[in-house]
């Protein structure tokens, strides 16, 4: 087994969920949020400083609005590494734009990517919802993906990876906040941030 040498992560684009809630600091019931405009430019402005990077694989989150960056940023990337629907670095689910959709509406809205390996229902979906309508992923089940996540990378084949994912786990990933498309290398030596 080869433990990767370069993972790089790198968050979404802005989204309609980020934009109304800066503008508003309320949950504005955005499910699976998509990209705004802004955050289709982030990912325009993202992708020269990551085409010379000879990525082995892709992995992305299968919320819409990291699938939508993956595809901006690596649709046409020079080395085309394939890319890979993977949920457990899913968000941790604390807002309305965390709720997925159906692994069938992601294979009809994106056919070219495989997500046969997917449950129909992958997002967190047990207990009660709260008021929003809308479940809350338990802290000890978000670190348990978290460091699953990591003991999944570690196993991979792959030299060279790109994540496309999300800046709550992120953070408990690396121990930094992203920005809207911003990227950092993963260390997979450091120790998980768990508070």
């Amino acid at each position: 087994m080869t433990t990767p040498t370069c993972i790089v992560c790198i968050r979404h684009g802005e989204s309609t969920f980020n934009a109304a809630h800066r503008a508003t600091g309320r949950d504005p019931g955005h499910i699976d949020a998509r990209l705004t405009p802004r955050g289709h430019a982030q990912v325009a402005g993202a992708r020269e400083a990551l085409r010379d990077i000879p990525f082995e694989l892709v992995v992305t989150s299968p919320l819409t609005r990291a699938i939508e960056t993956t595809m901006g940023l690596f649709g046409a990337h020079p080395a085309e590494p394939p890319i890979l629907v993977e949920v457990l670095h899913r968000e941790c689910q604390e807002s309305s734009c965390d709720v997925g959709r159906a692994a069938s509406q992601i294979a009809a809205e994106f056919p070219h990517l495989s997500v046969d390996h997917l449950p129909e229902i992958w997002w967190h979906a047990e207990g009660d919802p709260n008021e929003g309508g809308y479940h809350i992923e338990p802290r000890a089940l978000f670190d348990q993906r978290v460091a699953g996540f990591r003991d999944w990378l570690k196993g991979r084949p792959e030299r060279t990876i790109a994540v496309v994912g999300h800046g709550t786990f992120f953070y408990h990933l690396t121990g930094a906040w992203l920005d809207n498309c911003q990227s950092i290398e993963l260390d997979l030596a450091a120790a998980p941030i768990l508070a």
